[in-house]
């Protein structure tokens, strides 16, 4: 039972609560909030304290909640989010995290490019967590706000704690070596493609929502996923990568030339990659809805959200897309 004189509490020590409860690590947890360990623990016990219960049962290989800790979560986040409103209300806001997924990577950009017109005095920055996956885990735990990607991509349980806004169905493109046989076409029909092994980023555990819509998009056309390969991080080792294995890459129309390559979109049918905005359900930030106007805005001025008639998307995303909206 909570101390009959607890009548205060910091919401310091709340925040270090919620963030050791999220984490179940405290050396996890003080990095997130820019503290030393030692100092994260001491409030956790002050707030034990000051409560007069245990929240965590520690162990040298665990930390876990308690009965009483499961109880204090929802009502210590509540609290954090409503000190979040009171001081967004009087121009005090963090800046707002947005993931942009990969440098060069024209939606996002455009969009918080739009948003940082439409609300000058704040403070939006941006994040690059290379796939919605990467992104969920980090928008859950208050790390990033809100992120670009395939929402129908993630998994349920996933989606279940998220929300979204669909900002765009990207034209899909394929990204071939300079001198491919299809190299000198203007647009590759998926046709094609049969016979080839594209890369699609299978085995990246940071964006599986991207590897699966390249499955759905190959099935029954005799195009194969290019097995796991290393993770390339920038752009001379994807070159040399691409270089080694000859494969095309699997990519969207807008996507940066890189050295020896060639960019062509794909048609009959031309695939769309659905690309939405997506955030942590109760997000509350003043620059947010600037972010979400300057998303509507955009995809009704480029047309955006029109598919050709030839369009193709995975059923999937027309279910959850169309059940969300």
């Amino acid at each position: 039972m909570p101390a009959p004189h607890a009548r205060h509490l910091d919401p310091r020590l709340l925040a270090a609560f919620v963030a050791v409860a999220e984490e179940l690590h405290f050396t996890r947890a003080a990095s997130r909030l820019y503290v030393a360990q030692q100092a994260l623990s001491r409030d956790v016990r002050r707030l034990e304290r000051e409560l007069g219960a245990e929240l965590f049962v520690r162990t040298t290989r665990q930390v876990t909640l308690t009965a009483d800790g499961e109880r204090l979560l929802p009502h210590a986040r509540r609290a954090l989010e409503a000190q979040d409103e009171l001081l967004a209300a009087f121009g005090h806001a963090r800046p707002l995290l947005v993931d942009l997924n990969s440098p060069g990577l024209t939606t996002g950009r455009s969009v918080l490019l739009r948003a940082r017109e439409l609300a000058p005095e704040q403070e939006i920055m941006a994040r690059y967590e290379s796939g919605l996956t990467g992104a969920a885990a980090e928008l859950l735990t208050g790390r990033l706000d809100a992120s670009f990607g395939r929402y129908a991509g993630l998994e349920p349980a996933l989606r279940a704690r998220l929300d979204h806004q669909l900002v765009r169905y990207e034209p899909m493109a394929i990204v071939l070596p300079e001198d491919h046989r299809l190299a000198p076409l203007p647009a590759v029909p998926l046709a094609e493609l049969a016979g080839e092994t594209v890369y699609a980023g299978a085995g990246n555990p940071r964006t599986p929502e991207w590897t699966d819509l390249a499955r759905l998009l190959f099935a029954g056309r005799g195009i194969a996923v290019a097995p796991p390969a290393p993770l390339a991080v920038g752009v001379e080792e994807f070159e040399r990568l691409m270089a080694k294995t000859g494969h095309p890459v699997l990519a969207v129309i807008g996507f940066p030339a890189l050295p020896h390559t060639v960019v062509r979109p794909l048609v009959d049918p031309v695939p769309l990659s659905p690309v939405s905005l997506v955030w942590r359900k109760g997000l509350v930030h003043p620059a947010f809805d600037a972010v979400r106007r300057a998303a509507a805005e955009l995809a009704g001025m480029e047309g955006w959200l029109r598919r050709p008639e030839t369009g193709w998307i995975p059923a999937i995303d027309e279910t959850v897309n169309s059940v969300h909206h």
